[in-house]
């Protein structure tokens, strides 16, 4: 299932309660996770039972899983997402700009490093055997 801007429609298993549907849902829409699955509770129990639990199956069988959610992709940071409406996913304006703060600080020091290691002694004395 494709979308015009080139997104696909994908299940996310390891953000999921059960099988990642809804957190899928979410992802793909730029919805809240927890606001997806209030909505798929809320039918099931106001009486659209089965027809949740058949689509929730089925999208579960045919939905692969999304690429690139193993464990292992944790430490990958991702771009910031600014929420602007409650319903979005994405993080408030506050969060937002302090996790740049944080980027940002931490770029510093590696570059304060980085200059102190340039203009060390060491360093002129190893270019300088190098050279040799």
């Amino acid at each position: 299932m494709s979308k015009a801007d080139g997104r696909t429609l994908y299940r996310i298993p390891q953000s999921g309660k059960v099988a990642g549907v809804c957190a899928g849902i979410a992802d793909y829409f730029n919805f809240e996770t927890w606001l997806v699955r209030v909505a798929a509770a809320s039918i099931f129990l106001l009486g659209g039972g089965g027809p949740v639990l058949f689509i929730y199956i089925l999208l579960w069988v045919i939905l692969d899983a999304k690429p690139g959610t193993e464990k292992s992709d944790a430490k990958v940071k991702k771009d910031i997402e600014i929420k602007k409406k409650v319903w979005q996913a994405g993080e408030p304006a506050k969060m937002a700009l302090r996790d740049v703060s944080e980027n940002f600080r931490a770029l510093e020091t590696r570059l304060q490093k980085l200059e102190r290691h340039v203009t060390s002694d060491n360093f002129d004395l190893k270019q300088e055997i190098n050279n040799l």
